[in-house]
């Protein structure tokens, strides 16, 4: 298991992309919309891991309730595993709450579920799988 990317909620990729992209240098990878998740996509290269900035599609998403909620900042954190099937299989045996109990489509192809911040300690943690 390694970090795979930190998400960050934002209202604004134009803004956010100027901060991350233009005044901390980070390498635009790619942009994309996750029509099912309902949330816009900006990903940059931070080494062995990546920063995705997320806005919402619309205010009724899940990004778009949090930022609602919370305001914008960090959103969950990524973590990626070799078997998502598995690894699933073994939290919830484990009895750690599960939002996803199955993977589903992500950005960049990938099968991702996320676990419940009410069993992780409060954090929103994504489980994905390279494809």
């Amino acid at each position: 298991m390694k970090l795979d990317h930190i998400g960050i909620a934002t209202k604004s990729l134009t803004k956010a992309k100027k901060l991350y992209g233009d005044f901390l240098g980070l390498k635009f990878i790619a942009e994309e919309a996750v029509e099912k998740d309902r949330v816009r996509v900006a990903s940059y290269n931070l080494g062995d891991c990546r920063i995705e900035l997320l806005e919402p599609l619309s205010p009724d998403s899940p990004v778009g309730k949090f930022l609602e909620k919370r305001g914008e900042g960090v959103h969950h954190i990524c973590f990626e595993v070799k078997d998502i099937d598995e690894a699933l299989k073994t939290l919830k045996g484990q009895g750690v709450a599960l939002i996803d109990e199955n993977p589903r489509q992500g950005a960049h192809g990938r099968r991702i579920a996320f676990l419940h911040p009410a069993g992780t300690g409060g954090v929103l943690i994504e489980l994905a799988q390279k494809s």
